[in-house]
């Protein structure tokens, strides 16, 4: 395994910092490494493979399609893209979506197509548009997007920056409503920030938003590539407070953790200030695409993943915070989207999500302080049972455990 790690570090660049395992095979919630260790995946690669690894229907729509027909560019209609988007648009009860590949090209999107409606729609004068952000956001890597974040790393030696950002609190309404101007054309929000830490704004703050959003003529997207596709008990997470917004952008599940596929789904109105030639991409909507992403989308529909995500999320909260422990300062999250916030004076999150591999448990830390859970939503209650019995032994190297009644 060390000479796999040694040969990557020799060709590959150093932007990431894996944790010191070499994976070869996955089937449902579970991954082996190279010598043949078994772990439960409890990241799910950041929601992209929230239907688990090999799934059959997935498996045969991908195998299936790539025999027929992958990549045509959209020089040319295919056969697979229109019940793509269709299906989109029926599920997030948005008229048009721009199909794309990663979750920051569906950003961009977004990002273009909102500028272009408030000069077109809203009448902002031209190349003053601004678009409002929360600040600790996460979306995507593009100097764009690192422009706007509040991440003093992922900003450094990478700038200039457009600018045409301000940043606001997440989860305050009010600096919202404070911060917006005649020329505010939208305000671009995560409904929980995963990057962030798993920060679940306060009840209402999304429709509250979305309220002072359309009092002062401002588009409200929401960026759902992790929340999105059942994650957190719900098609989509703006449904938990009943917000449907302007504009939404999916990705990471949406390619069934076989493609990356992203889509941007809008209003009419907002759409529909495109002409051909504004925007493109050479394999955003390719056939294969298009087939794997209305299929992982029927799959969620059909196996009630959201649902089951609602009720295996609520068991593992619930687990969660049945245990008592001085290393753990919090347990937070909504469906299967969970982050234990770790106590730093003790061990950093690194340090413990380091100590669950070695347990059998992948998970990932953010910031230092917070270890993720984002297990696939095919999970079931023995497979948590088994997760949170080592994670309990892995918080007894630091210390006391002790379980509470869940």
């Amino acid at each position: 395994m060390q000479d796999l790690i040694d040969l990557e570090r020799r060709y590959g660049a150093r932007n990431y910092d894996p944790l010191p395992v070499v994976l070869s095979r996955g089937e449902g919630v579970w991954l082996w490494d190279v010598e043949g260790r078994r772990y439960l995946d409890m990241l799910s690669a950041y929601s992209a493979v929230s239907f688990g690894y090999g799934h059959p229907r997935l498996l045969a729509a991908l195998y299936d399609q790539a025999q027929r027909l992958a990549v045509t560019s959209r020089a040319f209609h295919s056969d697979r893209l229109p019940a793509f988007l269709a299906r989109v648009c029926e599920l997030t009860g948005l008229d048009r979506a721009l199909p794309m590949s990663t979750g920051a090209e569906g950003v961009e999107t977004a990002i273009k197509c909102v500028r272009k409606w408030g000069y077109l729609v809203k009448k902002v004068p031209d190349g003053q548009a601004q678009i409002l952000c929360c600040k600790a956001n996460f979306h995507g890597r593009t100097t764009t997007i690192v422009g706007f974040s509040s991440e003093p790393q992922y900003r450094d030696h990478f700038g200039p920056y457009s600018g045409g950002f301000v940043s606001v609190p997440f989860g305050d309404a009010k600096a919202l409503e404070k911060a917006i101007t005649p020329n505010t054309v939208a305000f671009l929000v995560e409904p929980i920030q995963g990057e962030g830490g798993i920060i679940v704004p306060p009840e209402g703050y999304l429709a509250e938003a979305m309220r002072i959003c359309r009092k002062h003529g401002v588009l409200l997207i929401a960026d759902e590539v992790q929340t999105g596709l059942g994650r957190t008990g719900r098609l989509f997470a703006c449904e938990h407070e009943g917000v449907k917004p302007d504009g939404m952008i999916l990705g990471k599940a949406l390619g069934g953790g076989l493609l990356p596929v992203s889509v941007f789904a809008a209003r009419e109105e907002v759409m529909g200030v495109l002409r051909p030639g504004d925007h493109g991409s050479t394999f955003g909507g390719n056939a294969l695409a298009a087939a794997v992403g209305l299929e992982a989308l029927n799959v969620l529909v059909e196996e009630k993943l959201a649902e089951r995500a609602a009720a295996m999320g609520a068991y593992l909260l619930r687990r969660l915070r049945a245990i008592s422990t001085p290393m753990i300062v919090d347990v937070r999250g909504k469906g299967l989207l969970a982050g234990i916030e770790i106590d730093t004076r003790r061990a950093s999150a690194r340090q413990f999500v380091e100590t669950l591999l070695r347990h059998g448990v992948l998970s990932k830390d953010t910031h230092g302080t917070v270890a993720r859970l984002a297990p696939p939503l095919i999970i079931d209650r023995e497979q948590i049972d088994w997760g949170v019995e080592r994670i309990c032994d892995a918080l007894r190297e630091y210390g006391p455990v002790y379980l509470k009644a869940a």
